[in-house]
């Protein structure tokens, strides 16, 4: 029984007394800590112990810290110091949720966790800054940079708005280190040229020639390259030899002003090199829109062709008692493009909730008239009414009756069009298009004596597409106006002073410049408010007071703002939404909820120079399987 006794006791003191030793020693003292104040105190030979700083040991750019992931051991207790509220989501959180190995946690709670680590911040600055010396993979390195900072950033609990704008800088990121080669080699060019023509340099022909021989090489490898990808596997090394040299270049300056003095002169020549170009650009838009593809001129050839081969009988359009019909609805739509009319009347009827109670009456001139008959022949439209005139037919619109008339076949207004030096002169380009020495833009100001029986008309331009059921503009109240139409004024442009000149006398006592404009396009007339205002004559008054042209350039738009001052009744903006002729901005949103969308301008969508992002629109209309549109090759 002594042995017995003695034998626990020996093992009591060589087995079990020295763990519990070490268990107090462990909780008194974390090896961690003194692992820290170990290395904190590291002295260097011959110096004071001093605390190292993290942040220059991480700017290293030759040592590349491998990418890795962390993955949580359930069984693996949390560290000192975690909340564990943050531990079990780490735990349970599934493999990608893990962060990079490099995340390092320092936060002691959840509101600090979006703390910026600033040994990522140096670190991602460095590799951002090398990703130029490193061709091949600068992209996906750069992705892997901006995804790790954003994981950083967001600690799992971002908020709807935190990630689209994360979402956005990445983009941003991506974008700016996609093409920052490209950038600076752009750069390095417009360096060596100012080098190439400043006295110090002149003066040394060896840099002078070593210098054309790098411009010449960094020429070639930039190529017509837009982003990083585009270059050449050698454009790196070409973009550090150019920088070597004009560092040299750099040192052979002695003085700043003549280099300041250089880069103020490439700048200002530039700029007028710019403006030129946007002249020239401009006077080539409207040449472009004035003329008529290959593909439209071709189209009325054969149909006309074809409708001269056809019996007198096989002429006539149905149901043309409903032409004078006032309880039904009615169209007005004058053009001499017989494609862009039937995109506006297919629209409209594929549209409308009642078909069979829609009338359009389309008037054209002489050339394109048994064109546009043979079209709507080939391709009626369905229960609607059509009607088909030719301007010739007006024999009551003559230049002793219409003032615009005469005044569009004088001779200072084919001067005007037609003298070729004028081309690129003239600062009012747009009011050069010979649309408006159409009598045919000028017939909205005499429906009332081309339809006589009819109470109200729904005229549209020939650059519309119709989106939504159009019946309901014949319901509304104009409180007595004549006009109804969308206003803009969103923008100055869109004023009274923009179209009309309030310099003279009888224009600045009669409007107000600041007035709202309305657009043209998708106007309801009241006709019995028009003849009763007797609104013509008000036309023709200003047409004549308007002969030298000295109150406004030509167009339909000014004399309609004249002509209908405080007798235009504003309508929702959503009937009528403009600007797909000139403007890329317009949503998408307000596109979709518009009634009639306006290409309005000269990027028209069936020609080449139309916007790309709005011609489904309008291409949705046309038939291109047609056999006409098919033999003339005109395609979407």
């Amino acid at each position: 029984m002594k042995l017995r006794k003695l034998v626990v006791g020996m093992m009591f003191v060589t087995v079990i007394a020295p763990i519990a030793l070490f268990t107090v020693r462990f909780n008194s003292s974390s090896p961690t800590n003194e692992l820290n104040e170990e290395v904190s105190a590291f002295s260097f030979p011959g110096g004071d112990p001093t605390h190292l700083n993290v942040l220059p040991q991480e700017s290293s750019v030759t040592l590349k810290e491998p990418v890795g992931i962390v993955y949580s051991d359930n069984n693996t207790p949390s560290a000192a110091g975690h909340n564990s509220d943050l531990d079990s989501d780490l735990l349970l959180s599934p493999p990608k949720e893990h962060k990079s190995s490099r995340f390092l946690h320092t936060t002691d709670d959840e509101d600090q966790s979006h703390t910026v680590n600033p040994i990522r911040e140096v670190t991602d600055a460095t590799e951002l800054s090398t990703i130029i010396n490193n061709p091949g993979n600068e992209e996906k390195r750069a992705s892997e940079i901006i995804d790790t900072k954003h994981e950083q950033q967001s600690g799992g609990h971002v908020d709807e708005k935190e990630s689209i704008k994360a979402e956005t800088e990445k983009q941003t990121h991506q974008t700016a280190v996609s093409d920052a080669r490209v950038r600076h080699l752009r750069d390095q060019l417009i360096r060596a040229k100012v080098y190439l023509s400043l006295p110090a340099t002149k003066s040394n022909p060896q840099f002078i020639r070593d210098l054309r021989g790098r411009i010449k090489e960094v020429q070639r490898a930039l190529g017509d390259a837009t982003k990083d990808s585009d270059l050449p596997k050698n454009a790196n090394e070409k973009l550090k030899a150019m920088e070597q040299l004009l560092d040299k270049g750099k040192q052979l300056q002695d003085e700043c002003a003549a280099v300041v003095k250089k880069l103020r002169a490439m700048l200002h020549a530039s700029e007028e090199q710019l403006r030129v170009h946007r002249k020239q650009t401009l006077f080539l838009t409207q040449l472009t829109a004035k003329t008529l593809p290959k593909g439209l001129h071709c189209l009325p050839l054969r149909l006309t062709s074809e409708y001269y081969n056809l019996n007198s009988s096989q002429r006539g359009f149905p149901n043309q008692e409903k032409l004078e019909d006032p309880q039904l609805f009615h169209y007005a739509l004058f053009s001499d493009n017989v494609l862009a009319a039937a995109v506006v009347v297919k629209s409209t009827i594929s549209n409308a909730k009642h078909p069979s109670n829609h009338v359009f009456h389309i008037v054209t001139d002489r050339l394109n008239y048994a064109a546009m008959r043979m079209w709507f022949l080939v391709n009626p439209p369905g229960k609607a009414t059509i009607q088909v005139q030719n301007i010739e037919e007006f024999t009551w619109l003559n230049s002793s009756y219409s003032p615009v008339l005469k005044q569009l076949g004088s001779p200072s207004i084919i001067d005007y069009y037609f003298r070729a030096h004028r081309a690129n002169s003239d600062p009012n380009l747009k009011y050069r298009n010979p649309k408006y020495l159409s009598i045919l833009n000028h017939l909205r100001f005499y429906l009332p004596e081309i339809y006589p029986k009819l109470n109200k008309i729904l005229f549209l331009d020939d650059d519309i597409v119709v989106q939504k059921d159009l019946s309901g503009l014949w319901s509304i109240d104009m409180k007595g106006n004549v006009n109804g139409a969308v206003e803009t004024c969103g923008e100055n442009f869109h004023r009274f002073d923009r179209y009309l000149n309030f310099s003279n006398p009888l224009i600045s006592k009669n409007f107000d410049p600041r007035a709202c404009g309305w657009a043209y396009g998708m106007n309801i007339f009241d006709l019995e408010e028009w003849k009763r205002q007797n609104i013509t004559d008000v036309y023709h008054t200003w047409q004549k007071l308007n002969h030298d042209r000295q109150l406004w350039k030509l167009g339909t738009l000014p004399p309609g703002l004249i002509t209908f001052w405080k007798r235009t009744y504003p309508i929702n903006r959503y009937w009528h939404v403009l600007g797909l002729g000139y403007n890329p901005s317009v949503s998408q949103r307000e596109i979709e909820r518009a009634a009639v969308v306006h290409y309005n301008g000269n990027l028209k969508p069936w020609l080449e120079i139309g916007l790309p992002k709005y011609r489904s629109y309008w291409t949705k209309y046309v038939d291109y399987d047609k056999a006409f549109i098919r033999e003339c090759n005109i395609n979407p």
